[in-house]
């Protein structure tokens, strides 16, 4: 007797919704106090835009934290080719990008802006499919998310006093996407001239608790999926000892490693460049580089 297939339900959910609504919730007052990271991506963004000679009349922000982009925007040689930013998501929506349906008409807008949120989002292909959908033909998105090298000295000093003090660990920092999937992520969410590009680099603290501070001023401590079992004294206090011994700065500080991915990537539109179809070269690459072609019947 053949078993039937057990229908999908879609992707894994990695990240429980709920709990980062109310971790973004959380964070909305105090965000200011820790907003550079999405200041540094915002300003990124913007520069991209000063070399794109081309308005943006429509233009909308996606953002956890809207409105960082707009004011970097402003304040760039852009500033006169991007109409006004709008951000039309609830919190909800800003929380988990792609759990719902963008409040966007298809071939709406002319550029869409998210900054680093898309790493939260269960479903990542679905959510650029949605933004590729908003879009006007030839109309461009560029997108921010943390990259796996991200709190990669957290990660590990965490993981490693749990371990000692309760024989087992969870998992306490989210998986983040390769910087190498980038353009892959776009291609298979249908962008043409897909462009992806990391920027890394490393933020020093007084302590891992003024780190912990800052994230949660961001929104972005762990939600992910499941029973969370709280850390205790002891767990913390080997945490804090293993950072200093392993990662600790000469002035007394310990560093903290991010890494931002920078997506963009356009709507297709006939007008764009299209790659030539294979096999319609016309010159040998041997005869290009100047070289003898070689076959395997030839002499070494």
């Amino acid at each position: 007797m053949t078993v039937p297939p057990v229908p999908s339900e879609g992707p894994p959910r990695i990240f429980d919704t709920v709990r980062r609504q109310a971790r973004l919730a959380r964070s909305i007052g105090r965000f200011d106090q820790a907003d550079f990271l999405h200041v540094r991506a915002a300003e990124n963004a913007a520069e991209s835009l000063e070399a794109i000679l081309r308005d943006f009349p429509v233009a909308v922000d996606l953002s956890a934290h809207p409105g960082v982009f707009d004011r970097a925007v402003r304040a760039s040689d852009a500033a006169g080719r991007v109409g006004p930013v709008v951000a039309p998501l609830h919190l909800a929506q800003r929380a988990a990008p792609g759990a719902q349906a963008l409040p966007l008409d298809a071939d709406s807008t002319d550029l869409i802006v998210s900054l680093l949120t898309l790493h939260w989002a269960n479903d990542l292909p679905g959510a650029l499919a949605q933004i590729r959908r908003g879009l006007k033909p030839d109309g461009l998105f560029i997108g921010t998310l943390f990259g796996a090298g991200t709190l990669k000295e957290l990660r590990g000093v965490l993981t490693d006093a749990e371990l000692a003090e309760r024989g087992g660990a969870q998992a306490r920092v989210s998986p983040f996407a390769d910087g190498y999937d980038g353009a892959a992520l776009l291609q298979r969410a249908g962008f043409a001239l897909p462009v992806s590009d990391v920027d890394r680099f490393t933020v020093r603290y007084r302590d891992p608790f003024a780190l912990i501070r800052d994230l949660r001023a961001m929104g972005e401590t762990n939600v992910l999926q499941g029973a969370l079992r709280p850390l205790n004294r002891r767990i913390v206090a080997r945490a804090a000892a293993l950072y200093a011994e392993r990662h600790g700065l000469e002035d007394g500080r310990i560093p903290a490693t991010f890494e931002i991915i920078h997506l963009a990537g356009w709507k297709p539109h006939e007008s764009q460049q299209q790659p030539l179809p294979r096999g319609s070269a016309k010159t040998r690459l041997a005869d290009a580089l100047g070289v003898r072609e070689m076959t395997g019947e030839e002499p070494t």
